[in-house]
Formats: C-alpha cells, sequence, structure tokens
C-alpha cells in the first residue's frame, strides 16, 4: 500500500521541485559550495542507472557506499548499508580495507566518518552543498561565545556540553574540550544522564549545554529524565546573554540551543488530530526532533531506527501515522504492503539538503574515482578531528551503545 497523507494519495511531486541543485557553478546563498570540476551527467541521462552500476563494479572493494535512510531511492539502490548517521559513521569505521567511503547523506555525516576512518582513507561527498539547516544553526564563534558569557556568570564550571550528532565537527571538537559527549536521537537520554551525573546529578544545581536541536534536548529532558518544561531554557546566540536574564540562565537545568530540524518542526498538534480522525485506530509515531506539543499529543517517539524497527514488528492490519522525513516514510510504505502507512504531514516536504544527493552526482563522484580521481573529498581539521574523536569516543563508552 502506498503511503498516504490523512488518507489521500500522495501527488508525485514535480521532478523539478527535488532537483533544486545540479551543482554547476557556485550558489552563495547554499550551506556550502557546490562546484563540481568536470561534466556533472544530465539528470534526464537515461543510461544513469546503468553508468552507476558500472562504475561501482568497476571499483568493486576499493569503494564502500553509505546511504542514510532519508536518501531518495535511486541513490539507496547502490549503497551497501543504510542506516541513521551514527550506524553509518560506525559501518565506515568497520571497513578499513575500503579506500573509499562514499557517503550519501549531509556534511556533518560525511564530517564523523572522516573522524572515525583512519588516513588512508578518504570520505566522498557527492554534493558538497547538501548540508544541514540544523547544524548549520550552531557555527562554532557563536557556541564559544555562549561558553564566554555562562564563564561570565559563574556557571561554566558546573555546566557540561552535550551535541547532537547533528552538528559540524568543530562543534562536536569544542565538547571534546569542555568535557562532553556527543549523543544519537537514541541515546540521548543516557548521555544526558551521564552529564548531570558528572555536576551533581539530575537532583543537583549542575546543567547541560544541549545542542543545537532544542525539541530533542527538551523532549529527552522532560519526558525521560524528569526535568520540568520550566529547567528548560532557550539560548538565542543572536540576542545578549542568549536573550535570557542572568537568573534564568543561572536557575535553568537545561540551556537548550535555538535550533531545529526544519523537517521535523512542521509537525503540529493539528496534524496528529486530523490524522486521528482519518484513520481511526491509527498509532501516532514521531521522531523527538518535533516539537514538545506533538510528541505529547503521539503514541510513540523515536528515533529513525526506533522507527524502522517499530514498522517492522507491527502486525498486519495495522495503521501507523509517521512523523518523519517522506523518504523514508515512502520507503517504509512500500516495504510494508499489509499495513497502511501514512504521512503524519498535510503537505509533502522532503529534507531538502539530504535530496541534493541525486543520481548525476552519485554517477559523477564514481566515475570521477575509476578515472583516477577523487572528487569532495571531507577532512575534517586536525585538532577539531582530535577533540571531536574524545566526544564521540566518550559517547561510544556509554551504556548501550
Amino acid at each position: 500500500m502506498s503511503a498516504t497523507t490523512t488518507g489521500r494519495p500522495f501527488a508525485e511531486p514535480a521532478p523539478s521541485a527535488l532537483l533544486l541543485l545540479l551543482g554547476q557553478g557556485t550558489d552563495l546563498l547554499s550551506e556550502r559550495g557546490v562546484e563540481c570540476a568536470g561534466a556533472l551527467p544530465a539528470a534526464s541521462d537515461p543510461d544513469l542507472v546503468d553508468r552507476a552500476r558500472a562504475a561501482r563494479a568497476a571499483l568493486g572493494d576499493r569503494l564502500f557506499v553509505l546511504g542514510h535512510h532519508y536518501q531518495r531511492d535511486e541513490v539507496i539502490e547502490f549503497a551497501d548499508v543504510t542506516g541513521d548517521s551514527f550506524k553509518l559513521a560506525r559501518e565506515a569505521a568497520a571497513r578499513p580495507d575500503a579506500e573509499f567511503i562514499l557517503f550519501c547523506g549531509v556534511h556533518f555525516m560525511a564530517e564523523s566518518a572522516d573522524i572515525l576512518t583512519s588516513a588512508a582513507q578518504q570520505v566522498i561527498l557527492p554534493d558538497l552543498a547538501a548540508g544541514c539547516s540544523m547544524a548549520d544553526m550552531a557555527a562554532i564563534n557563536q557556541v564559544e561565545d555562549a561558553w564566554d558569557t555562562l564563564t561570565d556568570l559563574g556557571i561554566a564550571a558546573q555546566t557540561v556540553p552535550v551535541t547532537y550528532m547533528n552538528s559540524t565537527a568543530a562543534i562536536k571538537a569544542f565538547t571534546g574540550r569542555h568535557g562532553g559527549t556527543v549523543c544519537t536521537s537514541s541515546n540521548a537520554a543516557v548521555a544526558l544522564r551521564w552529564a548531570f551525573d558528572r555536576v551533581g546529578g539530575l537532583d543537583g544545581t549542575g546543567k547541560v549545554l544541549f545542542m543545537p536541536d532544542q525539541h530533542l534536548g527538551r523532549n529527552t529532558a522532560v519526558r525521560e529524565l524528569g526535568l520540568s518544561l520550566a529547567d528548560c531554557v532557550v539560548f538565542d546566540p543572536r540576542k545578549p546573554n542568549g536573550g535570557l536574564a542572568p537568573g534564568e540562565l543561572e536557575a535553568a537545568r537545561m540551556i537548550l540551543w535555538r535550533g531545529h530540524c526544519s523537517v521535523h518542526g512542521r509537525f503540529s498538534e493539528a496534524n496528529v488530530r486530523d490524522i486521528r480522525a482519518a484513520v481511526p485506530g491509527v498509532t501516532v509515531l514521531v521522531h523527538p526532533e518535533c516539537t514538545h506539543e506533538v510528541t505529547e499529543a503521539a503514541d510513540l517517539v523515536g528515533s529513525t531506527e526506533f522507527i524502522v524497527k517499530a514498522l517492522d514488528a507491527a502486525p498486519a492490519g495495522s495503521a501507523w501515522a509517521l512523523g518523519t522525513e517522506l523518504n523514508l516514510v515512502r520507503r517504509l510504505a512500500r516495504a510494508h504492503p499489509d499495513k497502511a502507512v501514512h504521512y503524519l504531514d498535510s503537505t509533502v516536504c522532503f529534507c531538502s539538503t539530504m535530496n541534493r544527493i541525486d543520481l548525476p552526482h552519485l554517477v559523477w563522484a564514481m566515475e570521477s574515482l575509476v578515472a583516477g580521481r577523487t572528487v569532495n573529498r571531507v577532512v575534517v581539521d586536525a585538532d577539531d578531528a582530535h577533540w571531536a574523536r574524545v566526544a564521540l569516543d566518550q559517547m561510544l563508552a556509554l551504556p548501550g551503545l
């Protein structure tokens, strides 16, 4: 059964709506440069699939292709492994014999793969414009200024930084330098408990600076750790002192960065009410990057991997409404024709930056490797890589990973 939106079949969007950039030239408004050295295959080339298969076969075991769950089907077809960002970074690290790691995801994911793989391996991102709007909401200079604010108030010493995997290498490095850890949406509660234990425990006065997604931090603290909404404040880097009075920062337990996911932030309580009215007995399952109001209205809240496993385990005939990225929802609907899988939002919304990885870029990157040219290699600064690895290793040492 195909995925539907509030009970109606999807209307396929025009191809031009999804192929936002073909990567030729330079887009000054994009998160990162998009210039491709050489000719990018035309999206209309009928031989693209055959060219991709030929290039993949020619590279053999020298190439390992990773595909994030939110990628287009045409890209996922060529992935050796699919998964969320953390799973894919670990898979890259577990393939020391692969000369090239082709990461079909977004920039921060390729950075994590570069940090976790050996210097002899080369990590490639088919389109350098595939950034992450959430990750870009926390610039390193802003975070350092925020830490200076906490230092001036005398509360930095009792604050542990925790950054989501969806952050740049520079932010992960900052976290490592200041004794913090990285977390995923799967282990955020474990990471926060570890952080609070470093500053006196959940019943104390210590704090966590959580970056860059405020919703994951709030949902985890309130829903899983038992803190209150009043314990959480939002730090806006564009305002003096984050837009907060000194007393608010001093009293807070969770200092949440003003960041969010542009896809998961679209879901609303009205979406939940509408799908319940349209599909009696539906189970609403949303990602923890959704707003607190949406997670409270849903039946289940879980990471991308949790969502995949929940659908795999669901009984035939069950009805589900998923609050996560549309490529994944549609793929799950096709994989489970015995279940009714609905998209929670009333409008179609892909992750636009994730969709910048398309078949033309994938073919271009692989054919360049076949020709002996490494394109779009992602290399993290050595000092940042060291401290980011410290934070990532701390995450790997947490229970449950």
